[in-house]
């Protein structure tokens, strides 16, 4: 489908976009009603297999689940193949550049103890329980997210933060950190001599 067609949806869909928004392949995207779901400028959302070289296993999936939850994507954002997935909250950056496959998550998709699961699948909500653990997410300006990583819910990522292939990565992290492994941990400070 053509960017045009996408771009009719996200009107319908309240989500507001901002100039040159280019969307390669079928992205998902999706508002829940009452949602705050913004784009900036020049972003780049890359949802085809062949669209990121690194090789994407599933389209881009971009959600906000909750009436009250927001997505804020700056300026100059890079996304491919990629999972954002709020019910509180996510902001990225300008000039941030999401990797391929990465999973980018500010709740646990279900609750932890097994009585509340249960009840969970009996709700009609579609899921709407408030015992599904969640957190805002705040990525900042200038990060890169390497492909096949994941960005669980709470974290805080300052500016210019880089996140290796591979990682999963919970808690805050200051500015220019390189963050690997599982768990995520800063291994050094970009600007710092070694």
């Amino acid at each position: 489908m053509n960017s045009n067609y996408y771009k009719i949806i996200l009107k319908l869909l309240h989500i507001s976009y901002g100039k040159n928004l280019l969307l390669k392949g079928c992205p998902f995207i999706y508002a829940k009603k009452g949602s705050d779901f913004t784009i900036g400028d020049n972003v780049t959302v890359k949802s085809s297999f062949l669209s990121n070289l690194v090789g994407l296993y599933s389209r881009t999936i971009i959600v906000t689940r909750h009436p009250e939850a927001y997505i804020h994507i700056g300026n100059n954002v890079g996304i491919s193949g990629a999972t954002i997935y709020a019910r509180k909250g996510i902001s990225i950056g300008d000039n941030t550049a999401i990797g391929g496959n990465c999973k980018i998550l500010d709740n646990d998709f279900h609750p932890i103890e097994a009585e509340e699961r249960v009840k969970l699948l009996r709700d009609k909500d579609g899921g709407e329980s408030e015992a599904v653990p969640s957190k805002e997410i705040s990525i900042g300006k200038n990060c890169f997210i390497g492909c096949n990583s994941i960005i669980l819910k709470g974290t805080v990522l300052g500016d210019g933060c880089v996140v290796g292939a591979g990682a999963v990565v919970s808690g805050k992290f200051p500015a220019n950190s390189v963050i690997v492994g599982n768990p995520g941990r800063v291994i050094r400070t970009l600007g710092e001599s070694k």
